[in-house]
């Protein structure tokens, strides 16, 4: 089933980019006399396919965050210092959880495929994309495969489960490492250069005390925490530029 979802996948950002479909613009309409719309709907209509996949890039992680949030606070005897967010998946209540995994991994998946499509590319770039798709591929196994309970026998899906948050946010940093050339000589993105290379040490040095940090750990649930939160605020970062650069692009069309 895995392998399936990995070839689907594949399979549709392959198609996006082939077609050149992210590149159609949405429809602009000039109606004549010219109605006053609402905010929303001004905001909307500035958005092309490109702003619809940055702001999913933006509204995923902080779905997660929030059904997080939600999910700790109302799971009866939950404690989001010393527990992870994977055994919050384990609860009662863990259902909540689940969803905000497999909601972000989709929408990073989206907004990647934008990224991808918005910076000017060096060496490097494109193993860096497939490495964010993985990010974003790896939510869902997380999502769909839970973690085994503290001191409970090993089962396949906690050993799946495992595996898959260990090389998520082992590769992450990667990730962001071979991307770092594209960013530094695109002028669009410099700006990001800085604080891309803070993100990379901050993960790296919560990578390398992972042996120290184990769910014995009185703080553990902090720490993981730390760990994500840090990945998904490049990945929201990121794509609050993108959306603001897309709303550039299509005002200078416009002119």
């Amino acid at each position: 089933m895995v392998v399936a979802i990995i070839v689907i996948l594949g399979a549709f950002l392959w198609l996006l980019i082939e077609t050149n479909w992210l590149r159609i613009r949405l429809p602009v309409y000039d109606t004549k006399p010219v109605i006053p719309s609402s905010d929303m709907r001004a905001f909307l209509g500035r958005l092309d396919a490109h702003g619809l996949l940055a702001l999913a890039g933006i509204v995923g992680p902080l779905i997660l965050i929030t059904l997080d949030l939600t999910g700790a606070f109302i799971q009866p005897g939950y404690s989001i210092t010393r527990q992870s967010m994977s055994s919050l998946a384990i609860t009662s209540k863990g259902w909540i959880e689940t969803i905000g995994f497999m909601l972000m991994g989709i929408m990073i998946e989206s907004f990647t495929a934008a990224l991808y499509l918005n910076i000017k590319r060096r060496r490097g770039f494109g193993l860096a994309t497939a490495l964010l798709v993985f990010f974003g591929f790896g939510m869902l196994v997380i999502g769909t495969f839970h973690t085994d309970a503290v001191g409970a026998p090993r089962t396949l899906s906690g050993y799946v489960h495992q595996v898959t948050a260990y090389g998520v946010f082992g590769l992450f940093p990667i990730a962001l490492s071979l991307m770092l050339p594209s960013i530094k000589n695109d002028h669009r993105w410099r700006g990001m250069f800085i604080y891309t290379l803070v993100t990379i040490v901050i993960a790296v040095t919560l990578a390398v005390c992972q042996p120290f940090f184990t769910e014995q750990f009185h703080y553990y649930g902090i720490y993981e925490r730390v760990m994500v939160l840090n990945a998904i605020a490049w990945l929201v970062t990121f794509a609050i530029r993108l959306l603001l650069l897309s709303f550039k692009i299509n005002k200078g069309r416009q002119t």
